[in-house]
């Protein structure tokens, strides 16, 4: 069974957990020396209400004053020493977290990444492993030294007064009480939903992010994006009503944990009603005036430390989630492709709580050295028949193999060589344009870079960068289009020289002058080689030697084009939209 809490974070720790002890151990030390400043202060004044007008007759005061200073002082110094100890140690879990679950993501296919989400993936590794940094770092060592202060607390209050330290620790019961109906079960629960809808948030400003350029080219606002604003509205509300929940809790636990200066004013007055007042009695009121703030502060200690214990707890169930993804089976006895021909036989294949199938029994092949293109509505299925070809997922039934084995007895290795994706939005590096393009194939020299440039039509986009290739891309203003991004991926595909080429909507944020530049490279790019095509834009499919037509996850048409135009069907209507949009003109005003 799975370790949970502080178990599991000390699997992390290895032989730092030693470190972790010893905070704990130097933490409590300090928190008991933190108290015997109290006692010398109680010296202190009982010796000048003895000596009292007279204080030139104080032999100790100024011994006890000093004392007091030297035990804060070293009560601080240990303190600093025990974080010293737990911030190593929790530096060294956060570390080891990061690098496990990074080491987890390259393990997984990327349709895992996909289907988390990018945002939500990026807020696991950084922010839930940075919650058991502060967890171990602060929040534990503090929970030591608040165990050690209340147990010494309590040994001080009643040793000077048991009827004023009884009275002292009344308010305490009430705030434990008021504390538990706070951070009960219910807490774990709300953390959850927390954290929930933070990553909700987290995922959706990603996407936004991503297509401001869209939302400004149409002066729209962030209401545009209605997830993005949702998930705002989300989270506004689930806080809004958080707050509101505790709001008369929190007030009354303030009250407790501050009334008993209120309590002990009180019980003095009733002491000394009758007259019966001594110097002891004062003596002894004044040290619990000034030792029973320390209980507000511990109690404040505590019931944080509770409730990061379950940020803690919520954080590494979040990790989790990577960590229990199980990445693709090695297969025992690994094939190579024969050759460069691609068949998807039968295959199906639905997204993890889709109510429907992305692909029900579809059947697609292209033969060694030829273009097909899949076409159709969105969502009807293409963008999932290319990751299954590229390995992203695994078809549920039926088998997509690349000549002749299966795409599942190959190695993830022999699998990224045999195909490269050229994405509809490629994404580039903040590094140089070499660089980038030497992602595919990263000893490649640097003619076989120029060439693959040149290849891809990338000649006027190196010659305007002004250290060429080497030009660090999105640096002292440094930018591209998205068409020019487009030419820099296919510049990598060429590099890559894989047999099959997968383009998925690739000139879709191209503009004319780019398309063409693009198309051009593609040309280049799709000699020899097996391409498998995605558009909307019916005019880049013509000279397909298939096209397959997808709509709600099944192939309803496929054929050449004119065979298709002919057949009167879906494309057909598809071809006859687009000739029609080819006519529109922008009308002049009169």
């Amino acid at each position: 069974m799975k370790k949970k809490g502080l178990p599991r974070l000390m699997e992390y720790a290895g032989g730092y957990r030693r470190l972790t002890y010893l905070s704990w151990v130097l933490s409590a030390l300090s928190a008991l020396l933190a108290l015997v400043p109290f006692v010398f202060i109680w010296l202190v004044v009982k010796e000048a209400l003895e000596v009292a007008p007279d204080f030139s007759a104080a032999h100790d005061m100024a011994f006890n004053g000093w004392m007091a200073v030297l035990f804060a002082v070293l009560s601080m110094l240990i303190y600093f020493a025990a974080l010293m100890c737990s911030h190593v140690a929790a530096f060294r879990v956060a570390s080891n977290i990061r690098r496990d679950v990074m080491k987890r993501v390259t393990e997984l296919p990327v349709g895992f990444l996909e289907r988390i989400g990018s945002g939500r993936a990026r807020k696991i590794v950084n922010e839930s492993s940075a919650a058991t940094e502060t967890y171990l770092a602060h929040q534990l060592p503090d929970m030591a030294g608040s165990a050690a202060t209340a147990a010494g607390m309590i040994a001080l209050l009643f040793v000077f007064d048991w009827i004023l330290g009884l009275v002292s620790l009344l308010p305490v019961v009430v705030s434990f009480v008021i504390m538990g109906s706070m951070i009960g079960p219910d807490m774990k629960k709300k953390m959850a939903e927390y954290q929930n809808s933070l990553d909700e948030m987290s995922n959706e400003a990603v996407e936004y992010v991503r297509g401001i350029s869209v939302v400004k080219a149409f002066g729209q606002s962030v209401f545009s994006f209605k997830k993005f604003k949702a998930s705002i509205d989300n989270y506004g509300k689930w806080v809004i009503d958080y707050t509101k929940s505790l709001r008369r809790p929190m007030i009354f636990y303030t009250l407790a944990i501050n009334f008993v200066f209120a309590l002990l004013i009180a019980v003095a007055l009733g002491v000394t009603a009758g007259g019966n007042f001594d110097g002891e009695f004062l003596l002894d009121l004044i040290f619990y005036v000034i030792f029973t703030p320390i209980i507000g502060v511990t109690l404040n200690k505590i019931m944080f430390a509770s409730e990061n214990s379950m940020i803690v707890q919520d954080a590494l169930e979040r990790i989790d989630l990577i960590m229990d993804e199980k990445p693709f089976p090695i297969p025992s006895e690994p094939k190579l492709p024969s050759g460069a021909d691609v068949e998807l036989e039968n295959v199906s294949f639905a997204y993890a709580g889709a109510d429907r199938k992305a692909l029900d029994g579809v059947s697609v092949k292209a033969g060694a050295g030829q273009t097909v293109a899949l076409v159709g509505p969105s969502g009807g299925g293409k963008t999932t028949v290319a990751g299954l070809i590229a390995g992203f997922w695994r078809a549920q039934s039926g088998s997509v193999r690349i000549g002749g084995a299966d795409v599942a007895d190959m190695t993830e290795k022999t699998l990224a060589d045999t195909v490269a994706y050229v994405f509809q939005d490629s994404r580039l590096l903040k590094a140089s344009v070499a660089d980038n393009v030497k992602l595919a194939r990263p000893n490649a020299s640097r003619i076989e870079v120029e060439n693959a440039l040149h290849i891809a039509q990338c000649d006027d986009i190196i010659a305007k960068l002004p250290d060429g290739i080497d030009t660090v891309i999105g640096t002292k203003g440094v930018y591209l289009s998205g068409g020019e991004m487009q030419r820099i991926a296919i510049a990598r595909a060429v590099i890559k020289d894989a047999p099959v080429i997968l383009l998925d909507e690739a000139t879709a944020f191209a503009d004319p002058e780019n398309e063409y530049a693009v198309q051009k490279a593609f040309e280049k790019l799709s000699e020899n080689k097996t391409v498998i095509m995605i558009a909307h834009r019916l005019t880049t499919v013509r000279g397909a030697d298939r096209i397959y037509v997808l709509e709600d996850g099944k192939v309803t048409e496929s054929g050449r084009h004119d065979e298709l135009v002919e057949a009167g069907g879906t494309y057909s209507k598809m071809w006859s939209d687009y000739l029609r949009s080819v006519e529109w003109k922008v009308a002049k005003e009169a």
